[in-house]
């Protein structure tokens, strides 16, 4: 799947779960230009739809995008592309404009503020494991990691070791036996 289209489902997904708001934002510029999210942050990656457009191919165009969008036909009646808000754009509402087949199409789209940590407070996750990662084994790592490293098999492993290759040896051993006994019979 190309990026466009990645982008456009993940758009349709997020206006689905995000309805009424989403709706709502496309709903109040009046356009048919429309931009999912409504509202990024700077840097964040947009999908932008525009209706109506017979053309095989337009460009969107504001002054929050780091450069023009270029727009192709999607899997309805519409173009579509998508874009990358300015990381140095701040907060407000913007312009979107798509000029095609001679008629402009608008919508907006509101960069909202990044969210940032207020000072000294610590971040909500951890950059990195702080113990062992209970991965296979049933969480065995904790209960091994605070053991010192074994070396080799323990007594309980070369008992079994022993029992198995017994146990195949006396299965070779009988099947060659059989094996002798059939030959002689036929011979």
């Amino acid at each position: 799947m190309g990026k466009r289209r990645l982008a456009l489902c993940a758009g349709v997904l997020a206006v689905t779960a995000f309805g009424p708001a989403a709706c709502a934002a496309y709903a109040a510029d009046g356009g048919d230009v429309s931009v999912v999210p409504a509202a990024p942050a700077p840097g964040g990656d947009i999908a932008l739809r525009v209706t109506g457009c017979d053309a095989r191919e337009a460009v969107a165009r504001s002054t929050a995008l780091v450069s023009d969008a270029r727009l192709t036909p999607d899997d309805g009646d519409g173009l579509a592309g998508d874009g990358r808000v300015r990381s140095t754009a701040t907060a407000g509402t913007y312009t979107v404009t798509v000029a095609c087949d001679g008629t402009e199409h608008r919508g907006t789209v509101q960069v909202v503020r990044k969210q940032t940590p207020a000072a000294g407070a610590e971040p909500a996750a951890r950059p990195s494991p702080v113990a062992p990662v209970n991965a296979g084994a049933g969480g065995a790592a904790r209960e091994l990691a605070g053991r010192p490293e074994q070396q080799g098999p323990g007594t309980a492993q070369t008992v079994v070791a022993l029992a198995l290759a017994g146990t195949a040896a006396l299965t070779v051993h009988r099947a060659a036996r059989r094996q002798a006994r059939r030959g002689r019979r036929t011979g």
